[in-house]
């Protein structure tokens, strides 16, 4: 059956609306993804200063390589914190980032493995995945919530390391910039690799008015706090810049419909008109006859 012209426009009238919808949701998502990218850049310098003072801290005790630095050593089981999607129309985003977590629950045989899950959209999918998260929490919204988030995720993480059975402690994330798909990155917190900071040279040593233990104690605590605000605002944007790719490939979509919807209301319309034609014409054949 012929749709109607009328049918036909308001089609078009309705996809100009979610055209207009799907505008407004990449331009939200490009502006998020700004943000992301200008928080970053303080959260970095703190990491920085943090590295630092860790490294300082180090010459004042030089056998803690030897020591265990955080989880138990030998057996022991693993904490994976994985950071998914907390809103919709991010494509494949959460689905990546669990397709790596099962493949490292999968090869984990010396222990347990625990998953802290991140995002409202990663909770949903990991039914898919068959995954029963331990702990979850939401995503950030706004990278000023990002603080917020990493001390949640800092609290439960000693509560579970100091009950023991922890031997490592993973951070799986998405980072923006690749081309078609976000990167996937695995990051270890525990054990903490004290290998990655090297001592100042010819610096005098710091006055200081805590034990030097204690005190690089504290600082890889803030470092692990750096690291895991770094963590969730790279996967703020990489979600947002998820979103984006996803609605340019909507708003092909889009285009391609309303043209389709175009072109057939042009057909529609010329047929009408070819039928009023044949009508008046038949009509004053009609009565020429008469």
């Amino acid at each position: 059956m012929t749709e109607r012209l009328s049918d036909i426009e308001a089609r078009i009238g309705s996809v100009h609306q979610l055209s207009s919808v799907i505008g407004a949701m990449r331009g939200i998502a490009a502006a998020r993804t700004l943000e992301a990218s200008k928080h970053l850049d303080g959260v970095r310098a703190y990491a920085s200063t943090t590295a630092l003072a860790i490294g300082s801290a180090l010459a004042l005790v030089p056998d803690i390589q030897d020591q265990p630095s955080g989880g138990q050593t030998g057996g022991g089981g693993q904490v994976i914190v994985a950071l998914c999607a907390e809103q919709g129309f991010a494509g494949s985003f959460s689905h990546r980032i669990l397709e790596h977590v099962s493949g490292m629950m999968k090869a984990e045989t010396g222990g347990a493995t625990e998953l802290l899950l991140i995002g409202d959209r990663g909770l949903l999918a990991a039914v898919e995945f068959e995954i029963v998260p331990d702990w979850s929490a939401p995503m950030i919204a706004s990278t000023a919530q990002a603080a917020g988030l990493s001390n949640r995720i800092m609290d439960e993480l000693y509560e579970r390391i100091g009950r023991g059975g922890v031997q490592r402690v993973f951070l799986v994330h998405a980072s923006p910039g690749a081309a078609v798909v976000a990167n996937i990155v695995e990051r270890q917190l525990v054990p903490f690799d004290f290998s990655r900071f090297a001592s100042p040279a010819g610096n005098e040593p710091p006055l200081l008015n805590l034990a030097p233990q204690r005190l690089l104690a504290s600082l890889v605590e803030e470092y692990v706090f750096a690291e895991l605000c770094e963590a969730v605002v790279l996967s703020y944007a990489a979600e947002n810049e998820a979103r984006m790719r996803a609605m340019v490939s909507a708003q092909r979509n889009v285009a391609e419909t309303l043209e389709t919807l175009t072109a057939s209301a042009r057909r529609q319309r010329q047929e009408e008109i070819t039928n009023e034609i044949c009508e008046l014409s038949a009509g004053i054949l009609s009565r020429n006859a008469s």
